[in-house]
């Protein structure tokens, strides 16, 4: 049921979820955009997860060009098009002083145990992941979606992290299943591309 109080509260907050799924999806969010929202609803759908998180990132670790927006205007902007009251957004690296994944990941398993959570990706940065600050550690933290993202999705079982968690791959028809078992594991979500990007939009501006 949707919820249409604009006051609702989108907010990630320390409330408890146990027995919750919970969907984060992380990112710059420069601008948050309709791609961010087709992905969550999806992620909505097909694990039928009680909420996503989108975070806010405060900086990109690869990125060496400071970003324009600061984290409250990015928020601010991504609760104004997150228009389902299933979808949060929050800045907690920002509040827990980190703007690394796997560190992240660590201190939301431990600050909301008993929650299961699922991380969501695009193809484009499972194909890049293997840069990312402990990037195993993400794998070993919780399941993952990889969701399609066109020409990204040819290259990426071949890539470092697709050959190292070939294995691990969730093949399962029964996408939610997914949570009954041990990270790491991952699924491939098909037929989901939409080619809309933070990048193409700032490069219409």
């Amino acid at each position: 049921m949707e919820i249409k109080d604009k006051n609702y509260n989108r907010n990630i907050g320390i409330t408890k979820r146990r027995n919750m799924k919970i969907g984060i999806l992380g990112g710059s969010f420069n601008p948050a955009h309709e791609g961010h929202l087709y992905i969550s609803n999806i992620a909505l759908k097909i694990f039928r997860l009680d909420e996503v998180w989108w975070l806010v990132s405060p900086q990109n670790p690869l990125k060496t060009t400071l970003i324009k927006n600061n984290v409250k205007v990015r928020i601010k902007h991504a609760k104004s098009i997150s228009n389902r009251y299933k979808i949060r957004v929050g800045d907690l690296e920002t509040k827990f002083n980190t703007n690394l994944t796997a560190k992240t990941l660590k201190i939301i398993v431990k600050r909301y145990a008993g929650t299961k959570f699922i991380w969501l990706m695009g193809a484009d940065n499972l194909k890049e992941i293997d840069k990312w600050f402990n990037w195993k550690s993400i794998f070993n933290t919780m399941p993952i979606a990889v969701f399609d993202r066109g020409v990204y999705s040819y290259s990426i079982i071949n890539s470092i992290a697709g050959k190292r968690y070939f294995s691990k791959l969730h093949k399962r028809k029964n996408s939610k299943s997914i949570f009954n078992t041990r990270p790491p594991s991952w699924q491939f979500i098909h037929n989901c591309k939409n080619p809309i990007s933070s990048t193409n939009i700032r490069n219409l501006t």
